[in-house]
């Protein structure tokens, strides 16, 4: 009995490097992280073996890459960053807001309030499932929900911005990998992230040891760097996490639903892109990086997207963070005010 769980999903990092594997041999962009993503769930689609997560592997990934982001911060940029505060606080208002799409669209199949509004926030899997707990959501579908706009964004978003508007201009990345900075940052990251989930906080292993990280290279401008092979590493491993979410099951599951849901995902992504050309020629930001900065996805594959194409690392980031601090504070206010009218019958 003890050897189950291992059996469960000693495949999984294994099926989710030859998916990594194959994708960078194509060109795809973030290929360890889609071709990871994409193995795994055509494997647990396509046949009885029903890979697991690998135990810890996800928080892991999200250790890496929330190091590897605080990276990019420095004061010149940080400095550019806070020039535009306005504009980043502009632009994820626009982003949340874009969810009452999907909400309306949701409502017109005949889901309750709830689950519709909070299966349509772009916030966080966990917390909206929370959320949405206590105020008397369908739980399945509110996970269907998030779990479908990340998995149509992470699809869909990179492989675009690489064939559809071209690489961005090239950004001043760390060049060298001092590893007795790596060897400081590392296990304080940990800690902090260890402390942020004592705390209850969303997305402790991401934030925790991004905040380290940001914060030392910033104060101390570090221009230092992760080593060859630790982003893809982080993205094997989120990937690799990611897919496990999905099955045949879960794609046969209410099929108008998800119908709808992947309608407003792509609206929002819509909206966002129109709203980022607005603030692009109001401003000398590329339209790229704000675009990208707006888009419905989850902090860390945003900003992996940024780094591998080479857009503003710390402009994306601090948008995500951002639209999703937007949507973890007003997100409950909202419904609840909305709630107070009783439905239709």
């Amino acid at each position: 009995m003890s050897d189950r769980p291992f059996n469960t999903w000693w495949g999984t990092p294994l099926v989710g490097l030859l998916g990594g594997y194959l994708a960078s041999q194509i060109g795809w962009p973030l290929p360890w992280m889609v071709g990871s993503l994409l193995a795994i769930i055509l494997v647990r689609c396509l046949t009885p073996w029903q890979l697991a997560e690998i135990p810890g592997g996800r928080k892991c990934g999200q250790w890496i890459v929330g190091i590897g982001i605080g990276l990019h911060f420095t004061p010149v940029v940080i400095e550019q960053v806070m020039s535009h505060f306005g504009l980043i606080f502009f632009g994820a208002l626009i982003t949340s807001l874009s969810a009452v799409v999907g909400v309306w669209l949701l409502r017109r199949t005949g889901e309750d309030r709830a689950t519709a509004f909070f299966s349509s926030m772009p916030g966080g899997s966990g917390e909206m499932v929370n959320l949405g707990a206590r105020n008397g959501a369908v739980l399945s579908r509110v996970a269907a929900g998030q779990s479908l706009r990340v998995l149509v964004v992470v699809l869909c978003v990179p492989a675009a911005f690489k064939y559809l508007l071209g690489d961005g201009a090239a950004v001043l990345h760390p060049a060298t990998v001092d590893w007795r900075w790596l060897a400081v940052l590392f296990p304080a990251g940990a800690l902090l992230a260890w402390l942020w989930q004592r705390l209850r906080q969303p997305n402790p292993w991401l934030f925790g040891p991004l905040l380290v990280s940001a914060a030392a290279s910033i104060s101390l401008d570090l221009h230092i760097g992760l080593p060859d092979g630790g982003s893809q590493i982080g993205q094997w491993l989120i990937g690799s996490g990611l897919g496990c979410h999905f099955n045949r099951q879960f794609f046969r599951r209410a099929p108008s639903f998800m119908g709808r849901t992947l309608i407003g995902t792509a609206l929002s992504m819509l909206i966002a892109t129109l709203a980022a050309l607005g603030l692009s020629a109001l401003t000398q930001l590329d339209l790229r990086s704000l675009t990208l900065g707006m888009m419905p996805g989850g902090i860390a594959e945003m900003s992996l997207t940024a780094e591998t194409l080479q857009l503003s690392v710390p402009l994306v980031t601090a948008m995500q963070v951002m639209r999703l601090l937007f949507v973890l504070f007003l997100a409950e206010p909202l419904f609840r005010y909305w709630n107070r009218e009783p439905e239709a019958a």
